[in-house]
């Protein structure tokens, strides 16, 4: 047989690497074996693989070890879903349901061991609605204007701040029940008067708030959301590890003092209320609290009309006591009836704050909407604007409503 001179080899361009050839006997090299690594080292690269940095041997011997490894393969799994989250072309806003599937899970799971009373529920609620809304606003929103309304004496007082200097009222009003349980003071050491440490004089809502707004260099700003917010999660820590006789604890608010369980829901509708104001403000929806947490909030404004009415009587501001009885006794009423959401039926003493609400004593009624009643204990319409249906004695009744008015303050 004649010698044949064999074809040059072909070629190859330089951006693909050589190709092997067969050795002289004509056979071509065996495939390099599979990678072969320990358990340790492949769940160690499950992380790189995820985020396709692993080399092309390490990926073969990760997908082969997912295959015959279930622990592993679930956690391949979500990391896979974990990249997916670092895109940026995503939105990065949090599903405002979230806080309440995480919790609404966790719950279902394991109850809470420390729940938070009965009591302190509305004010729960209240401070993390508020929260929602205050997260949602810009930054210039925090300084749209609010004009806060309220009831005083036999008028409508009125003032005019910001969606930040409302914050800063609802921290220094909520300090009071804060130093009750020994925390700390929000205006410590910034407003005359309050020392920074140790108890210091008990100054009324009203003189906090202008004492801090006072004190303040400048106009407050978004920056007083934190110190707020702390100081609320502060608060149902603190009530919620305290046992039950701290619900009884006084909480002085200058001129008159209210047990610990009354002071915070009396704190939850006024964190409503002037959510209600801001809401106002930034164009932005707020509804009315929970059916129960708005029952809670009249029935204490329904306990404290009695004392809210002797004090306007020693004010002149209401007609005399007709029929004194002792304390405890049954006494001339007027028969409350709230109608709607948190709606109910009170009995309410008017010759004495000691003596004791009864049906059979009834000399008037005046029935009203929930909502309409509580614009009226927010000071936010005039008693003689109230729309309310009225039976029996008009000088009670026009008692009761300006008594309820009264209630509220700056």
């Amino acid at each position: 047989m004649d010698h044949v001179t064999p074809p040059p080899p072909v070629p190859q361009p330089e951006s693909v690497p050589p190709q092997p050839e067969p050795d002289q006997s004509g056979t071509w090299p065996a495939t390099p074996p599979a990678l072969v690594l320990p358990h340790r080292v492949l769940k160690a690269l499950l992380g790189a693989w995820a985020l396709s940095a692993c080399s092309t041997e390490e990926t073969e011997a990760v997908e082969e070890h997912l295959t015959e490894c279930a622990p592993c393969a679930d956690e391949a799994l979500r990391l896979r879903d974990a990249v997916g989250l670092l895109h940026t072309d995503g939105s990065l806003d949090l599903d405002p349901l979230l806080r309440t599937r995480v919790l609404d899970n966790c719950l279902s799971r394991r109850p809470a061991q420390i729940p938070v009373p009965d009591w302190a529920a509305p004010y729960d609620a209240e401070t993390a609605r508020l929260d929602a809304l205050l997260r949602d606003i810009g930054s210039s929103e925090w300084h749209a204007p609010v004009r806060l309304k309220w009831f005083e004496g036999e008028r409508m007082a009125h003032r005019k701040t910001t969606v930040a200097g409302v914050i800063g009222h609802l921290l220094t009003v909520d300090g009071l029940v804060s130093t009750a349980l020994g925390l700390d003071d929000p205006l410590a050491g910034s407003a005359p008067g309050v020392p920074r440490r140790g108890p210091g004089p008990v100054l009324a809502p009203t003189a906090r708030t202008e004492a801090y707004w006072s004190a303040a260099r400048l106009p407050p700003t978004r920056a007083v959301r934190e110190p707020w917010r702390e100081q609320s999660h502060s608060l149902i820590r603190t009530v919620s590890f305290a046992g039950r006789g701290v619900s009884d604890l006084s909480v002085s608010y200058g001129d008159f003092a209210l047990p610990l369980q009354d002071a915070l829901v009396d704190r939850a509708f006024e964190c409503w209320v002037h959510g209600g104001d801001i809401a106002r403000a930034v164009d932005y929806p707020y509804e009315t609290p929970s059916a129960a947490h708005l029952n809670r909030m009249i029935d204490l404004a329904a306990r404290m009309l009695p004392a809210a009415l002797a004090g306007r009587r020693r004010a002149g501001l209401a007609g005399p006591a007709r029929d004194l009885v002792t304390a405890g006794s049954p006494g001339r009423s007027l028969h409350l009836e709230v109608e709607g959401l948190g709606g109910g039926n009170w009995y309410i003493a008017l010759d004495s704050p000691a003596a004791v609400g009864s049906p059979d004593h009834t000399v008037a009624q005046v029935a009203l909407d929930g909502a309409e009643f509580c614009e009226l204990l927010a000071g936010h319409v005039p008693p003689v604007e109230t729309a309310a249906g009225q039976r029996g004695d008009r000088e009670a009744i026009e008692d009761v409503l300006h008594a309820a008015a009264s209630l509220s303050r700056l």
